[in-house]
Order: C-alpha cells, then structure tokens, then sequence
C-alpha cells in the first residue's frame, strides 16, 4: 500500500529552519484562530452595555461558540479526508474572518448568536489537522517542543487581544476590532494557500472503527476531562474575568484590559518550560502538577477583591493555566495511532470546549448575576483541583 508523505521520510532536526518555519506558519493561523473567540472578552463590558445584555446573556454567547465549535470539530476529520489537512487549516482561517466580518456588521443579539455559532463552526476545523500537520513534521520525541511552540499562539492571542482591544475601544466602536482582525485572518489564510506545502495528505474521517477504538480506551475518556478541567481554567475564566474584575473588584476598565492581556506574558514562557517538563519528568506528573497548581490558585482568584492581591493573583493564575497544554497534546498524540491522531483531537476537545469555553463562563455568568461572579470562579477552580488527581488513572502516558 502506497504510504503518505509523512510516512515516507524521517523528519528533519528539530532546530533546523525547514521545519522549524511551517511550525511557526501553523502556529500564526492557530493564532488568528484563536483570537478571533478571546477578543470578545475584552469587548464584553462595551457589548453588554450597547446591547443591553445581562451578565448571563454575555456568557451564553461563549456557550454558542462553544456548540459550533463542538459540531465543527466533531466532524473535522471527514473534510480533512476530503480536502487534505493544508486546505483544511486554510479554510478554518478564511472562516473565521468571515464569522467575524458578519459579527461587525450585526446590530441585533440573535445576528450575533448567529455569526458567533458561525465563527466557532470555522475556528474547530483547525485544530486536529493543525495537531497532525505538526506533529508529522517532526521526531516524536522533540512532539513536547514543537507543541509547545504552536501552544504560544493562544497564550499570544490572550496577550494581545485586551491590548488591542483597549486600543479600538479608544479611538472606535468594538465592532472595529473582529472587523480588522477578520480581514487579516482572511488574507493570511489565502496567504497560507499559496506557500505552506506542510499537512499536504488528507486525514481520517472519524469512524466506526476510529471511534470504538478510542471509545474503549480509558485514556481517551480522562483526557476529555482533563482538557475540560484545563481549558475552563484558560478560556473560561478569561473570557469573564473582564467582567468580574469591572463589577465586583471595582477596576477601572482600561486598567483590567491591560491587566487581563499583560497577565498572559509570563504564561509565553511557562509553554516553553512545560513543553520540556512533559518530554523530561513525563506527562503525567506534569499534567497532575500544573492542574492542581491552577486549581488552587482559580479558588484563591476568587475568594480574595482586594484589587491589590487580586491583580497578583490574575498573573499567577493566567501564567499557570497554560503549563497543562503542552503535556495533554504529548498524551493526546499517543493515545491512538498515528491514522487516528485527529480523529482523537477531534474527538476530545469538541466534548471539553463545550463545558471549559462554555458551560463554565455561563456559570460565572449566572453567579454574577445572583450576585457573586466571585463564587463561580471558586466553584471552576475547585473542579480543577479535583481533577488533578485523574492522571493517577493513565497508564498509557508514561511517567
């Protein structure tokens, strides 16, 4: 039988430019992607006030991105069958900036659901063939750092988008912001048509087989929870915090846009240094470690106002929450064969963005609204400490 591409030579060294620059290409689109969903957060309090939305409302819209982005990454595996993984990463970037081109232009709340529902359809088809296009571009045994090299896009993206967005809000409306980011999304994603040649073989359509096979394996069904567990910690969190630090610790808006943004820094570098945890201590000491670090730190965001030690707090919190990716992709990555690898992304994140980048804000959202967003952001970060025990159950992950 006739072996694709990937399959027919040995990677290059990791530190030389001919992988190390469609990493970064890849990296760029998952980027865009990602900042196409975090910008909102920061846009919220002006969305909210323009709209008249309630504090619950507000977070029901991360919910309906999270359901389109669950059906598009659900079923991402039979167009990346269809169009090959390069065409599929180019397709999620075009989509995403015509989900947020459509954002800019609604003036009615159900126009917004829409185009949100729309922008987190195109957003979820990217990130199983981004995984595999990456991970066939180098040794597996170098997967912890090219992983943790494309996990600084959304650590980027957290970075950037209160910034940028402090900046449209200014000088223009919000609706200026997914209108410009679209646009560039849209002419990188074309951009990335013509010169990427990286995740040129197509992918495997979720199934039967695929997903009995995954269904039977228990790791499968930790690692749904724990990217759930990890992904609250990061998105959901995030995309309400704006919200909680304006409302109940009193912070200037501008003050808690920076804040939010600037918080993600540090979190640039603890990819990095958990990227080599995972491939020197194991995966599964550094996933239990980051979860539990996280957790506890969520509770205490939550249990303390005082806008002094809450802003300590927002930094620590932030920069530990992105310690789990790099280690849960090593795992995700070897849990099932290497025609299958999307199929387990794409079959695990759906299930974990619903309830961490949905479920999750909603329930911030609903404290908020009986009066304590405080008491949401406790309840997640005791989720997530729970949690950090499950790598305990893993016995396919190495240490």
């Amino acid at each position: 039988m006739e072996k694709h591409r990937h399959e027919q030579f040995a990677p290059p060294p990791f530190y030389r430019p001919d992988p190390l620059v469609p990493i970064l290409f890849v990296t760029l689109i998952f980027f865009l992607t990602f900042i196409a969903r975090v910008m909102f957060s920061p846009l919220m309090p002006s969305i909210e006030s323009e709209l008249g939305l309630r504090h619950a409302q507000a977070g029901s819209l991360f919910l309906v991105m999270s359901v389109g982005y669950f059906i598009a990454l659900s079923g991402s595996g039979f167009i990346s069958a269809r169009i090959r993984h390069r065409r599929t990463i180019v397709l999620s970037a075009c989509g995403a900036g015509a989900g947020l081109l459509l954002i800019a232009l609604s003036s009615e709340l159900w126009q917004i659901r829409g185009a949100i529902f729309l922008l987190g359809m195109a957003a979820g088809i990217y990130l199983p063939s981004g995984i595999t296009t990456l991970t066939s571009m180098v040794d597996s045994r170098n997967w912890g750092k090219a992983v943790s090299i494309h996990e600084l896009a959304p650590n980027l993206a957290f970075v950037a988008a209160p910034v940028i967005a402090e900046i449209f809000l200014l000088h223009f409306a919000w609706r200026t912001m997914p209108a410009a980011v679209g646009v560039i999304s849209i002419l990188i994603g074309l951009l990335f048509a013509v010169l990427a040649r990286g995740g040129d073989f197509p992918g495997k359509p979720p199934g039967a087989v695929a997903f009995r096979a995954l269904a039977a394996n228990r790791a499968f069904w930790i690692m749904v929870l724990l990217f759930a567990l990890a992904i609250s910690s990061t998105m959901g969190v995030y995309t309400m915090l704006p919200l909680y630090l304006v409302n109940e610790v009193e912070l200037p808006r501008s003050f808690a846009n920076s804040l939010v943004g600037f918080s993600r820094l540090p979190g640039l570098g603890m990819a990095l240094i958990a990227g080599w945890a995972a491939d020197r201590f194991g995966p599964r000491r550094t996933i239990a470690v980051m979860l539990g670090m996280t957790g506890f730190t969520t509770i205490l965001l939550g249990a303390c106002s005082h806008p002094a030690i809450a802003t300590g707090l927002v930094i620590l919190q932030a920069t530990l929450s992105t310690g789990y990716f790099p280690a849960g992709f090593t795992v995700l990555s070897a849990i099932a064969p290497p025609e299958h690898r999307n199929v387990s992304v794409s079959l695990t994140i759906p299930i974990a963005f619903v309830y961490g980048g949905g479920i999750a804000p909603t329930i911030i959202g609903a404290a908020g609204d009986a009066g304590s967003f405080a008491a949401g952001v406790m309840l997640v970060g005791l989720l997530i400490c729970i949690g950090a025990v499950m790598p305990v159950f893993l016995k396919t992950a190495g240490k």
